[in-house]
């Protein structure tokens, strides 16, 4: 029997999916959706506004490096719990037979919807860069170039989102292939960009300005270097979400209680060395940086885009290469969508096996190749019903979706807490364990989380109104009211947290 078999079911779980992914595919699915080529390309703009290179460059380096804290802590714990399961598992074991139901479903809520949330956010970041594509390849703005509408923009995120759920119903063995591959799509993307584009760019930026400029001109009107510093982190930060995939993979990992970990602190380690080269290579061929932040300019101020157009236009005369550069990042950011549903429906099926959904025995079936193939497509329709804000308002949507950072961040930092505080004298640690440091990285975790809740609550721009105000601590709050409103008045009655399928 594998050894994760063998755990699970001291866990007292059945083996019912296909226990068939190793080590790197195990890790591929993580890898895909951290995605740098999504984090960084997407979000360029914001860390180029505030902070410019100094919030890029070393703004990625604090983030990855205290992520690796939160990432530690959490391999630690997955190799004693390699469940489907996940964090909200973790917290019900971690918090104690009182506190296990409540934590348990806080957690796993929390969860739920910060996965959902951040499904719909890299798959509506494909349908813009979509359109960036479009506008640039019909002659760019000030050339008259075609702009989708809002219907269209929804449409292509309805459809990519078909798509990812068709894939997800395929065996398990041939999503392990698109995981592998996008894996490896990821880490030659990042290295073809970041030596292309500032070798075709005829004019690069100097070290010292990518290593010490830092720029406090902003639209927002914030002049305070450290709070304009704080903001810039949002790209770093945003970029590492979505490492937990390995928890939810493990009941179709080999030696999950070993490879589990692995996958997390392999995602973290890698990622953080691929970002960081990839941001050096859009900084140095980021010249003129007023206009690639203008929303004048041929992409409509999409940083990136305007990026790799300039440096083919200004040396070839079109910027036809740039187009077809970023066709890299776009597929890129489709695996990560790819990958975002596989650990949504993991999770989904999980909560349900233990009756947390509404309609959970729907949930937690599974078809004839092990597959929980009615998660997946809940998963892509609520990641589709998520983004129908964006038609009403673009604020509306990103507060939608900023739960997808604090949202997830306070999930994983739950079970950490619970272990350095309820089960500090009781946890029996796996094969991987931080020995005498857990307590300390655990610690340096949970107020690490802690910062970042705040930093990312606060206003980005000045004066506040209803258009500019930051909605992230707003729809915070409005979830831990819905999950705290639901389990006061339903759920504790009938939800005891984790249930076995077996017989101890």
């Amino acid at each position: 029997m594998d050894s994760g078999d063998a755990r699970l079911k001291e866990l007292g779980y059945k083996q019912e999916l296909n226990r068939d992914l190793s080590v790197l595919s195990n890790f591929a699915f993580s890898f895909s959706i951290v995605s740098v080529l999504t984090g960084v390309t997407t979000l360029y703009t914001t860390g180029l506004t505030y902070g410019g290179p100094v919030s890029l460059i070393y703004g990625w380096l604090i983030a990855s490096s205290l992520t690796m804290f939160v990432g530690l802590s959490m391999a630690e714990i997955c190799s004693s719990y390699p469940t489907s399961g996940g964090l909200y598992y973790w917290s019900a074991k971690l918090a104690g037979p009182n506190w296990a139901p409540f934590a348990a479903w806080i957690t796993g809520w929390f969860n739920m919807v910060g996965q959902w949330a951040i499904t719909t956010s890299i798959c509506f970041s494909l349908a813009q860069i979509i359109q960036v594509i479009i506008l640039l390849a019909t002659g760019g703005k000030n050339g008259g170039g075609y702009t989708l509408s809002k219907y269209e923009l929804i449409g292509i995120h309805a459809g990519i989102l078909l798509i990812n759920a068709t894939l997800n119903s395929l065996p398990v063995s041939v999503l392990s292939f698109f995981g592998r591959l996008a894996a490896g799509w990821n880490v030659l993307g990042v290295c073809v960009l970041t030596i292309l584009i500032p070798t075709v760019a005829p004019e690069r930026q100097s070290i010292e300005f990518v290593f010490t400029h830092f720029n406090s001109e902003n639209a927002g009107g914030i002049k305070n270097s450290i709070y304009i510093f704080s903001l810039g982190l949002l790209m770093s930060q945003y970029t590492f979400t979505g490492y937990d995939a390995s928890v939810y993979m493990s009941e179709e990992t080999k030696d999950a209680e070993r490879n589990g970990p692995k996958g997390i602190i392999g995602t973290i380690g890698i990622s953080a060395l691929a970002g960081w080269a990839y941001i050096l290579g859009l900084t140095f061929a980021a010249k003129d940086i007023p206009y690639i932040l203008s929303s004048n300019n041929e992409s409509g101020g999409y940083a990136t885009a305007q990026i790799f157009y300039q440096a083919f236009k200004n040396r070839y005369g079109n910027g036809l290469g740039g187009i077809i550069c970023m066709c890299i990042p776009a597929v890129g950011v489709f695996f990560g969508g790819m990958s975002c549903i596989t650990s949504n429906s993991r999770m989904l099926y999980a909560f349900s096996r233990d009756k947390a959904m509404p309609f959970s025995p729907v949930w937690y079936q599974v078809n004839k190749q092990e597959v929980p193939v009615n998660a997946v497509w809940l998963s892509a329709f609520i990641a589709f019903c998520m983004a129908l804000p964006s038609l009403g308002s673009l604020v509306a949507f990103q507060a939608m979706v900023s739960i997808a950072t604090i949202g997830l961040y306070i999930a994983y930092a739950l079970p950490i807490f619970f272990r350095v505080t309820l089960s500090r004298n009781v946890f029996k640690p796996g094969p991987f364990n931080l020995g005498r440091y857990s307590l300390f990285v655990g610690w340096v975790a949970v107020l690490w989380v802690m910062t970042i809740s705040v930093l990312f609550s606060l206003p980005v721009s000045y004066p506040i109104t209803d258009q500019t105000l930051n909605y992230t601590p707003v729809a915070v709050v409005g979830l831990l009211t819905l999950v705290i409103s639901s389990w006061i008045f339903s759920a504790r009655h009938w939800f005891k947290g984790p249930a076995t399928t077996i017989k101890q």
